[in-house]
């Protein structure tokens, strides 16, 4: 009977895991095929000279990640997304969360509010990148600012501010970082609304009780409570923030300027003008290496948090 039930029972086990798998399968294939292969079969390229043409590839062990390390152009990159990283991090998180708080309370047409804060990150990145690009457009029509920030300043008898804002080393980045984090605010804004929902009201009105101002409830009831939504957000706005590219292509053009490259923009142009595509190969593996050690950086500070 012991035996019997046994096999009973590693059957009922077996078939459980079974029927786990066949859930959880589609979706393993696919991020097995496009994700890990890929990942593994770029790296294999990576350890090749090839120009992405011809049918024969050099062998070259890992000279590409050697030069790599040595390449000037791909390390500024680098700090020119990390740049627009921290642009996002403070200013679109603090306007995204500013503005949940907002639309978490009772005020007149606060769902007007929220579809209308969400319509920036719906809409397509080339059409937002050519509509800020005539924005801080810097040509002349008819002897006045072409652009309408440029126009808007001579208005205001500013004209000394008049300059051209996506050419100018000392502007070009920044004015991209910005118009990233007004595109990319609605994310964060939607996740930390739905974190806000969340607290139960009981603890503000406990708060409350205790005598808290508006400035106390805030910082012991509403910032523990959203922490865990908000490094989540925080982790999704690195991610978005150091891959952005359509963005600055559709804002600066093909011929981008020095001042606005980034990794992903570097990368292309390894694979389009130098026609070195193991080592556009090589600066991928490198970039998205970089990027998982981000993420689980952040996965362990979270889980740290949350044993606090």
């Amino acid at each position: 009977m012991s035996t019997n039930a046994a096999k009973t029972f590693n059957f009922s086990k077996l078939r459980y895991t079974l029927e786990s798998f066949a859930f959880i399968f589609p979706a393993v294939s696919i991020f097995s095929i496009f994700y890990i292969f890929p990942f593994f079969y770029i790296f294999k390229l990576s350890l090749y000279e090839w120009n992405g043409l011809s049918p024969f590839m050099s062998f070259i062990g890992l000279e590409n990640f050697i030069e790599l390390m040595r390449d000037k152009i791909w390390w500024t990159s680098m700090w020119h997304a990390c740049y627009i990283t921290l642009i996002a991090l403070t200013f679109q998180n603090m306007l995204a969360f500013g503005l949940a708080l907002a639309c978490d309370r009772e005020i007149r047409l606060k769902k007007f509010y929220r579809v209308v804060f969400f319509l920036p990150p719906v809409l397509s990145e080339v059409v937002v990148g050519f509509i800020w690009r005539w924005v801080l457009n810097a040509g002349e029509q008819n002897g006045e600012p072409y652009g309408l920030l440029n126009f808007a300043l001579m208005k205001s008898g500013l004209n000394h501010l008049i300059t051209d804002w996506l050419s100018n080393p000392d502007t070009a980045l920044t004015c991209i970082a910005i118009v990233h984090s007004w595109k990319g605010f609605g994310w964060g804004f939607i996740m930390l609304l739905a974190g806000l929902q969340t607290i139960d009201k009981q603890l503000y009105e406990a708060a409350k009780v205790d005598g808290a101002n508006s400035w106390e409830t805030f910082k012991n009831v509403t910032v523990p409570m959203m922490i865990p939504v908000i490094l989540v957000v925080m982790i999704l706005t690195v991610l978005g923030s150091m891959q952005v590219f359509v963005l600055i292509l559709s804002m600066v053009g093909q011929g981008l300027e020095y001042e606005a490259e980034v990794p992903v923009t570097r990368i292309l142009a390894a694979m389009t003008s130098s026609k070195q595509y193991g080592y556009a190969c090589a600066m991928g593996v490198t970039f998205g290496a970089i990027l998982i050690f981000i993420s689980f950086s952040f996965k362990k500070i979270s889980e740290r948090m949350k044993q606090v």
